[in-house]
C-alpha cells in the first residue's frame, strides 16, 4: 500500500476554523491522533447545520459514522489555529463519504488527512433512509 501525499487546502471548497485546546495535546507534546476525528466530525457538523441540513435535537434523519480513517503528516500543536478543509467523494442515496483536511496556519498542506462515512438513517428507527432534498442540496457544492 502506497502512502498518499497531503494534499492542497485548494482541493477542499469549505473550511472550518478550528483553535487547538490545551486539552488536545497529548504527553508527546502535539494533537493526539484521536483529537483529529473530533475536529472532523465538528467541521462536517458545523457545515451542516450553519446550511440548515442539519437539526441536532429534533431532526428526524441522522448521520451513523459507519467507518473512518485519518493519514498524519506533520503535528500540530496547542496554541495554534487549524483549518479542516471538507469535500464529498461520494454522494449516494443514503450515504455520504466526506473527505477532510487538517491544514496549519499559513501552510497550504495538510498536516493530516482522513475520510469518514456517514449513513443517514430516521432517528427513531436507526434504519437507512434516502438523503432528504435539504441535505443533498447543502452537501452537491461539495462534491469533488
Amino acid at each position: 500500500m502506497t502512502r498518499p501525499t497531503p494534499h492542497p487546502r485548494s482541493a477542499y471548497p469549505y473550511h472550518h476554523a478550528m483553535p487547538t485546546r490545551w486539552a488536545d495535546n497529548d504527553v508527546y507534546g502535539h494533537v493526539n491522533n484521536v483529537t483529529y476525528y473530533a475536529y472532523f466530525d465538528t467541521a462536517v457538523n458545523a457545515y451542516l447545520a450553519a446550511c440548515g441540513a442539519l437539526d441536532v435535537q429534533a431532526g428526524a434523519v441522522i448521520g451513523l459514522v459507519v467507518e473512518t480513517g485519518c493519514t498524519f503528516f506533520a503535528p500540530a500543536a496547542f496554541p495554534e489555529m487549524l483549518s479542516v478543509g471538507v469535500r464529498v467523494a461520494h454522494l449516494g442515496r443514503s450515504s455520504v463519504r466526506y473527505e477532510l483536511a487538517v491544514f496549519r496556519a499559513g501552510e497550504e498542506t495538510a498536516c493530516a488527512q482522513g475520510h469518514f462515512v456517514h449513513v443517514y438513517v430516521d432517528r427513531g428507527t436507526r434504519r437507512p433512509v434516502e438523503l432528504p432534498q435539504v441535505l443533498r442540496a447543502a452537501l452537491e457544492p461539495l462534491c469533488r
